[in-house]
């Protein structure tokens, strides 16, 4: 009866912490996790991926981003063709096979652009920086967490949404249900039109003492239509 009765108040303690877990704290768990000793912030960091496509050619990508500096360097590799993009403080720099000066033709078909420059910059930085990227100043975290099921398992889950002009997207974010690792995400332009994306995690590399997934796929909300994988290859 006794042994009972401990049982029962753990399981109440347990059940009640559970349930009155912030968004913030389970924000600061999932950090730790991916992040132990805080090294994102002054990062400086290489990745190698593959993004395969369906009805596309495959592309090699390799990005380079110094935090500290605020530096971005990215080389694409796809249908024989290798752009260079970079970007410093007061610096925009691009190449398409070795030539920096280009035809309207290969500008527009290979986007070479300081807007689609800073675009790559923000969105690599932005997907392989979480969750410590939710820390960044105009990003709302909602006090609210659900425990519910994404992609069958069960997880913890965290509502963001942005502040102009940061964004206007709303996403959802899943942790792990012990861990707190990151394991998906989901985002909508319109919610109520179950537009946008969700993106499912699987497996894990580590770099510099930091936690990467190593894969991310790719699919619609709105019909669970297959979009592409990107795979990390290597990291440095």
């Amino acid at each position: 009866m006794k042994q009972l009765l401990v049982f029962s108040l753990f399981f109440l303690f347990s059940f009640n912490t559970f349930c009155q877990m912030k968004g913030q704290e389970l924000l600061e768990k999932s950090i730790k996790y991916h992040d132990p000793k805080g090294k994102w912030g002054k990062a400086k960091l290489t990745f190698d991926l593959k993004q395969d496509t369906p009805n596309r050619p495959q592309r090699l990508t390799t990005f380079k981003i110094n935090n500290k500096k605020s530096t971005f360097w990215q080389k694409d590799v796809s249908d024989k063709n290798t752009v260079i993009r970079s970007l410093g403080k007061d610096t925009c720099e691009l190449s398409l096979n070795g030539k920096t000066t280009f035809t309207e033709e290969e500008i527009k078909k290979n986007r070479l652009t300081c807007k689609m420059t800073r675009f790559w910059r923000d969105y690599q930085t932005y997907l392989y920086g979480l969750p410590m990227k939710l820390k960044d100043p105009g990003t709302k975290i909602y006090d609210e967490v659900k425990k519910i099921k994404f992609q069958d398992k069960d997880c913890w889950q965290l509502k963001v949404s942005y502040s102009e002009p940061v964004g206007h997207d709303t996403w959802y974010f899943y942790f792990h249900l012990k861990t707190y690792a990151l394991i998906g995400y989901r985002f909508f332009h319109d919610e109520s039109k179950n537009d946008g994306e969700y993106i499912t995690l699987e497996d894990e590399i580590k770099i510099n003492g930091m936690r990467f997934p190593r894969d991310r796929k790719w699919y619609f909300n709105i019909d669970d239509k297959f979009l592409g994988t990107d795979y990390i290859l290597s990291g440095k």
